[in-house]
């Protein structure tokens, strides 16, 4: 069984994270349930482990915290749902890729509860929306926006860090990094979609969608 608890107000990024790494070593160890954690952080920006230098635009903006998870620079803050996944992946089928996918499938999934389309782009981990409301790219190819980043560790066959969904983060924050390393596409949420989704209704829909989402086979990458 897999315990969800939700943390409240803007929990601080150090500790949690401490607390987090300290869950993940009890599941590995047999003394705890998987957890699945849901909270928001107060602004800062995270370093993975493949980030650059240079995508760091405005380094005294908000604290940086370099962590061990996979992935480049992304943004925390309020208006974010941070989804933090301790998950025992070697009873998931010990298929590292297969578990990402599946995690981007559960992101997608919610979304789809907002009659929202999420998609998964080669090369590009996290889920994306496209938008034919705004213009088109100077190629021709339609806007596209990454409403969901992801990153995780393993430990163990234990996962930890996850998944942020932007529900209604205040985007301009986003300006102080090149999100993921992709300079040429841009970031939404849930609300600059025109839908007026509270964090709680995306709560309902993670945890309603979860189950399905996790154990469906994984499908064959596009492209």
């Amino acid at each position: 069984m897999v315990e969800w608890s939700h943390l409240p107000g803007l929990s601080p990024y150090t500790e949690t994270l401490a607390a987090m790494e300290a869950r993940a070593e009890a599941i590995a160890r047999g003394e705890a349930a998987e957890a699945i954690w849901l909270l928001e952080h107060p602004p800062l920006y995270t370093a993975g482990t493949s980030a650059k230098a240079a995508d760091l635009v405005e380094p005294d903006r908000f604290p940086v915290h370099a962590v061990g998870r996979g992935g480049q620079y992304t943004y925390h803050g309020p208006g974010q749902r941070i989804v933090y996944v301790m998950l025992d992946v070697k009873q998931r089928g010990a298929d590292v890729r297969c578990f990402v996918r599946a995690l981007e499938n559960w992101v997608i999934a919610a979304l789809a509860e907002f009659n929202v389309t999420g998609e998964i782009r080669p090369g590009r981990v996290g889920v994306w929306v496209q938008r034919p409301d705004l213009p088109r790219g100077p190629d021709g190819s339609p806007r596209e926006d990454k409403i969901a980043a992801l990153g995780i560790k393993l430990r163990r066959w234990v996962s930890f860090h996850g998944i942020s969904i932007n529900v209604e983060p205040d985007l301009s924050h986003f300006s102080g990094i090149v999100p993921c390393g992709i300079r040429e596409h841009g970031v939404t949420s849930l609300v600059d979609l025109g839908l007026p989704v509270t964090m709680a209704d995306l709560d309902a829909a993670l945890m309603a969608t979860f189950d399905s989402a996790m154990h469906a086979t994984c499908p064959t990458p596009p492209g």
